[in-house]
């Protein structure tokens, strides 16, 4: 038996603006899946991203406590280019999300930029410089 990487699970304390986040960044989310406790969304690569409300978490484990801080999971979206990485960034400080840091260029070779989002996960957004 072979176990297979196949998806990545988030927990989140508002699934709506959760997914308003991650719809920004691209992601094909139904508007409808706001109100449910659990939702999938495919990924290129065959992989899935998938978000649980505290509540559904709770539901087979009683005991969960909502970790707290920022940095609990990192993610990485890349971009087009270089001029993607600031327009991406503005659009999410601009929609009201917290930027961590503002583009700039990378000495490992991309511009780079970090935001989190609703539950305080960092995200970050690059693309190769040149």
């Amino acid at each position: 038996m072979t176990a297979r990487f196949d998806a990545i699970g988030m927990v989140t304390a508002d699934m709506a603006a959760t997914l308003a986040f991650y719809r920004l960044l691209g992601l094909d989310i139904p508007a409808d899946a706001d109100g449910q406790p659990h939702v999938e969304a495919a990924l290129p690569g065959g992989l899935r991203l998938m978000w649980d409300g505290e509540e559904a978490i709770k539901s087979f484990a009683p005991d969960f406590e909502p970790p707290t801080g920022e940095g609990r999971i990192g993610l990485a979206f890349r971009c087009d280019g270089p001029a993607d990485v600031d327009a991406t960034y503005a659009m999410l400080t601009e929609a009201g999300y917290k930027g961590a840091m503002a583009p700039w260029d990378a000495e490992w070779g991309q511009r780079y930029a970090q935001v989190h989002d609703p539950d305080g996960n960092s995200v970050d957004l690059f693309a190769p410089l040149g």
